[in-house]
């Protein structure tokens, strides 16, 4: 069999990234430097950056494609090309924290933070090592809700650098803008100055070894979302939202942000917040005030996983009101609820490495 450049691409384009759907020929993913001498076919594939969490799936699926369509006897050698090469050799700016993941929503109101502190909570409280940044510049609500508002971060000289020490609370390590600034005045930056205030929280701080570093998000997309993107390499995004349509539609904005091809960030699933109404004397009744499982539906539609469902219970807002948050007693119907949200985050966090 003569195998010749036009055969090697059809089979490629039956190749689709996974960000984009588009197959890798027509997004210019094949570069122009495909190479064939008898049954040896060599070429290179390009990527946006080094991180990106499709790499090695694709270059298999490139392999695979050419045995199929081609020649399982073909000799496939497939190289790679970045069009973001690192600057330096230098370590990345977290290189004690195994995963960074973003507690994102499409709009506010929709209780991101409150599930931020809580899934954190309950990722301590099954032995994992926590950090919690409140990257909400403009609204921080992270230290009232480990009633911490009084507590001032300072820095401390490590190997020669000025770190900032996070606030410890509950077994979590947590860092906010709130720290720094009095919590009775509006932070008014513009935002270059909020980007830059988020990237001296992120790589300026002693965060030490952690398993996890959640980033809780502002809502919406935003600077903040893009300085986060690019300081460093989040292995994931959970998007938060109730089962409402008008919330729902501003859930898949906050999704096709973090899957767009320039920012490329897997989506590890989606929480349904306030799925329905639970009054503290009917425990088993349940009232769907926001509408019956909004999530499901979208999480079943855009082939992603539904992580869990928090009920509306008055124990989770007075909890984040006193600092005390549910998560601390995972023996409660709410506690035990986000217990489980943060055993469903560890096997997706699992199952989305595994893929790459």
């Amino acid at each position: 069999m003569t195998l010749y450049p036009k055969l090697i691409l059809d089979a490629l384009s039956h190749v689709r990234y996974p960000g984009t759907g588009k197959n890798i020929v027509e997004s210019g993913m094949v570069a122009d430097d495909l190479r064939i001498n008898g049954m040896k076919v060599s070429f290179s594939l390009v990527f946006e950056k080094q991180t990106d969490p499709f790499m090695k799936s694709l270059v298999k699926s490139a392999e695979a494609a050419i045995h199929t369509y081609v020649s399982n006897d073909a000799d496939v050698k497939i190289n790679i090309k970045t069009l973001q090469q690192p600057a330096s050799k230098e370590e990345p700016p977290l290189p004690g924290v195994k995963h960074i993941i973003a507690v994102a929503s499409g709009k506010g109101g929709v209780g991101k933070s409150t599930v931020a502190v809580n899934l954190a909570v309950a990722l301590a409280q099954l032995g994992y090592k926590v950090g919690l940044l409140d990257a909400d510049i403009f609204g921080p609500s992270i230290p009232k809700m480990f009633l911490v508002e009084e507590e001032r971060a300072f820095a401390e000289e490590v190997d020669g650098h000025s770190l900032i020490v996070p606030i410890e609370r509950y077994g979590v390590k947590i860092l906010s803008i709130g720290f720094f600034v009095d919590p009775s005045q509006a932070t008014i930056w513009r935002g270059g100055m909020a980007s830059n205030a988020l990237k001296q929280l992120i790589c300026e701080t002693n965060w030490g070894e952690l398993d996890y570093l959640l980033i809780d998000m502002p809502p919406g997309t935003s600077d903040i979302h893009i300085t986060t993107v690019q300081t460093i390499s989040l292995t994931g995004a959970i998007v938060v939202s109730t089962p409402q349509d008008v919330a729902l539609a501003d859930a898949r904005k906050a999704i096709s942000m973090f899957t767009n091809d320039k920012v490329n960030v897997p989506i590890l699933g989606l929480v349904e917040n306030m799925a329905w109404f639970t009054p503290a004397e009917l425990p088993n009744n349940r009232y769907y005030i926001f509408g019956k499982e909004g999530c499901k539906r979208l999480a079943e539609e855009m082939n992603i996983p539904l992580l869990g469902q928090i009920p509306l219970v008055q124990s989770i807002c007075n909890g984040g009101d006193a600092g005390m948050p549910v998560a601390l007693y995972p023996e409660s119907l709410t506690g035990a609820a986000f217990v489980d949200l943060a055993r469903q985050l560890v096997q997706a966090t699992d199952n989305t490495l595994s893929q790459i």
